[in-house]
């Protein structure tokens, strides 16, 4: 294994936060094979890069030879994470769990190396715990403790309901570190108390209580909100590789160094060169983006598929080509034609998965950016006559197209 203070600088890259960094650094220090875990609950079926930040992070550890254990919160999920929520997260059903946790492993595997990972269901352990077990952990919290957390006590202070089954969901969490022995834990900066929560109990229970490893939420496409759907500046990691490299190409070129820390594959030390290199001015901003687009499509995809996305990309945006391979669709999916039968444009762009719902299409639609045939439609122009769709190239920004028949 590399030295106790090369690997520290390796496992705080990306403004990881350690707590407490002399709890790692003893544990480093004498050689052990560390357990790092992430739980993950399976509430949505897709991820994206920001998903992806901790699961890098675990692959950073696996190579410095450490044992990953990821745990599907099958358990926990029945619950649901209140962190950063102001209400009641929606109750799942265990075959909406099950589904969302297959698909979740399978893409977590394009990260992790699944043979070195130990893959666990917290169910496994926290379904069968009958009342008498639950009181026992239960009662190693108080309820002081549990309102520290910002989001209970914001909602506490608002008088905003909070289900008393939300206080065990750090308890929950906390007894996970407990059954796989945790060395470390990571999470997001917005999970620090659940494992603070875990560190408690095990120092309770007798054991050499975990350390705390929190890593920063990614920035997405828009350069402000933290990546999520919701707010439509995602980068799936199912994107397909053309979509993924223009949505890559599109960040602000100060948040170049966030993606490469936290989103790429370079290793610390090329990270690091790139950075400084943008930094003092020796390496061009476009160059660098687009290695960036390219490492991160070779990630998920190929070599070939960011061979061929650049490629594409570049008869988009430098030649002003539109795309091979256009999809083609029918204008009967296209539904709710208003009484002189004309299409609404803002339902054809939601079949499209071009906008997220008919509210975000007419906000692009009065923003000039949804094109029909090279020309943008007006401002509130949302019906549209057939005739002029039939055949025509539906174009939403720069990257999403489809050809109507």
């Amino acid at each position: 294994m590399l030295s106790t203070q090369e690997q520290l600088r390796i496992i705080s890259s990306g403004d990881a936060r350690i707590v407490p960094l002399e709890a790692l650094k003893t544990k480093l220090e004498r050689g052990d094979v560390l357990r790092v875990k992430l739980g993950v609950d399976p509430t949505a079926p897709d991820l994206h890069l920001g998903h992806a930040v901790p699961l890098r992070k675990l692959r950073q550890l696996q190579d410095l030879g450490h044992q990953v254990v990821l745990i599907i919160g099958n358990g926990t999920a029945l619950v649901g994470d209140p962190s950063g929520r102001n209400s009641t997260r929606p109750h799942l059903t265990p075959e909406q769990i099950a589904a969302n946790a297959q698909t979740y492993v399978d893409q977590a595997f394009k990260i992790l190396d699944p043979d070195k990972t130990e893959l666990v269901w917290n169910g496994d352990w926290l379904i069968p715990l009958d009342l008498e077990g639950i009181l026992q952990l239960a009662a190693h919290f108080t309820v002081a403790r549990i309102l520290e957390r910002d989001d209970f006590s914001q909602r506490y202070k608002a008088q905003q309901p909070i289900s008393l089954h939300e206080f065990l969901y750090p308890v929950m969490q906390a007894y996970d570190s407990v059954q796989v022995r945790a060395d470390i834990e990571l999470g997001g900066t917005d999970q620090l108390f659940n494992l603070l929560a875990g560190r408690e109990l095990m120092e309770k229970l007798g054991m050499e209580p975990q350390v705390c490893l929190t890593l920063p939420l990614l920035e997405g496409t828009d350069g402000v909100q933290k990546m999520s759907k919701s707010y439509g500046n995602y980068i799936g990691i199912t994107d397909e590789p053309a979509e993924m490299f223009g949505k890559v190409m599109s960040i602000p070129d100060e948040l170049m160094p966030r993606y490469l820390y936290l989103a790429s594959t370079c290793s610390v030390d090329e990270t690091e060169r790139i950075v400084l290199g943008l930094a003092d001015g020796s390496l061009h901003p476009n160059k660098v983006k687009r290695q960036l687009a390219a490492n991160i499509v070779t990630a998920y995809h190929s070599v070939d598929a960011a061979v061929g996305a650049e490629e594409a990309f570049d008869r988009v945006f430098k030649q002003h080509d539109i795309p091979e391979d256009i999809p083609e669709v029918a204008l009967s999916l296209a539904s709710d034609a208003d009484a002189d039968g004309r299409v609404y444009v803002a339902a054809v762009l939601v079949e499209l998965g071009f906008a997220a719902s008919a509210g975000e299409a007419r906000r692009l639609i009065d923003g000039g950016g949804v094109k029909l045939a090279g020309e943008p439609l007006a401002p509130k122009e949302y019906h549209v006559e057939p005739t002029r769709l039939q055949g025509k190239v539906l174009q939403v920004g720069k990257r999403k197209y489809a050809r109507l028949v």
